[in-house]
């Protein structure tokens, strides 16, 4: 069971989870757009306001299947406690699409749910960002690219950072196996998978993973290759994977960011992609007009400390929300009426 609405679509929290109105509050310098934040911004424009829609998947399951630190549910909730008081420089128009919760064991129809919601969200013309939820959320966002009918005769390309291919290969979805599932799916739409990962770690991977990811002509780059004396080339590789497809899938596991930076999350990485270099990426990303849809995953509150991994999840997609904003408006200037 899952508990959803639309218009736009929004998605009631379970009791367990905080309300919008906890939330999305926070500090207050006064009246006016020169002190816009997050917390003053969302829901405040006409509901049906194209925009940048949040929206979360509180799922542990995934995870637990994936023999992985359970804690992801709660991360929705604290992406948006830390995203509240974060000051906003644009009119960019934000609407939160409240929670898919996956109850109990029941993953399967908590990916039909959340396929649904942001199918819904991509037919009204925003741009969702899904907050997970361990990376099994990816599979069920990926589907509701299917169900709001954007992938229709169009070349999907996901770009995933991350520390792990996530293409094992299970008897159920898991949070290690979403773009295995993916690609069967591509498979039967009769396209080609395009999948490339940023910031794969070779000690995290088996022999096997290598070789699926070889066998499925998946571009990648090492955490060692991502290092920021390699900043040009990790944009050039970005740049080129973007260039070759008609839409752009982004997907972020938190745990590509070195464990100092990203302590949250179920597996820390030993090394990891620097912060610096993850936010670069993701202007990138965002300020390509083909950026459909954004998963942010694998925030574990219970493992944080001092915020950080929430605070930095936060800044992910306040990059991505006000680089894409600032992007299409270039592309879309108003119309000035001379008389």
């Amino acid at each position: 069971m899952t508990t959803r609405d639309t218009n736009p679509p929004s998605v009631t929290p379970p009791p367990a989870a905080p309300s919008a109105r906890t939330v999305w509050t926070g500090r207050v310098d006064g009246p006016g757009p020169e002190h816009r934040r997050w917390h003053s911004t969302v829901g405040a424009a006409d509901p049906q306001a194209k925009g940048v829609a949040l929206i979360g998947f509180r799922s542990d399951e995934g995870i637990r299947r994936n023999g992985g630190r359970p804690g992801a549910a709660d991360g929705p909730g604290e992406i948006r406690r830390a995203l509240a008081s974060k000051s906003l420089h644009t009119d960019v128009v934000v609407h939160d699409a409240g929670d898919v919760c996956v109850v109990g064991h029941d993953l399967e129809t908590g990916h039909d749910s959340l396929a649904a919601a942001v199918g819904s969200l991509v037919r009204a013309g925003h741009l969702p960002i899904v907050l997970g939820g361990g990376h099994e959320t990816a599979y069920g966002s990926y589907r509701g690219l299917i169900e709001g009918g954007v992938l229709e005769g169009r070349r999907l390309g996901i770009l995933n950072l991350d520390a792990h291919f996530d293409l094992r290969a299970a008897e159920r979805a898991t949070s290690g196996t979403p773009f295995l599932q993916i690609a069967g799916l591509e498979a039967a739409r009769g396209a080609d998978f395009t999948y490339a990962v940023v910031g794969i770690s070779e000690s995290s991977n088996t022999t096997v993973l290598f070789r699926t990811a070889a066998e499925l002509d998946v571009a990648y780059l090492t955490d060692e290759e991502c290092q920021e004396r390699h900043l040009d080339e990790v944009l050039g590789f970005v740049a080129r994977f973007a260039d070759s497809v008609d839409v752009l899938h982004l997907t972020i596991d938190l745990d590509v960011l070195p464990a100092a930076a990203a302590p949250g999350v179920s597996a820390p990485a030993t090394l990891g992609v620097p912060a610096a270099v993850v936010v670069e990426i993701c202007k990138a990303a965002a300020a390509s007009p083909k950026l459909a849809l954004v998963d942010v995953v694998e925030l574990n509150p219970a493992h944080d400390q001092d915020h950080r991994t929430a605070n930095l999840a936060a800044r992910l997609v306040h990059t991505v929300a006000v680089t894409a904003h600032n992007a299409r408006r270039r592309a879309a200037p108003d119309r000035v009426r001379v008389s």
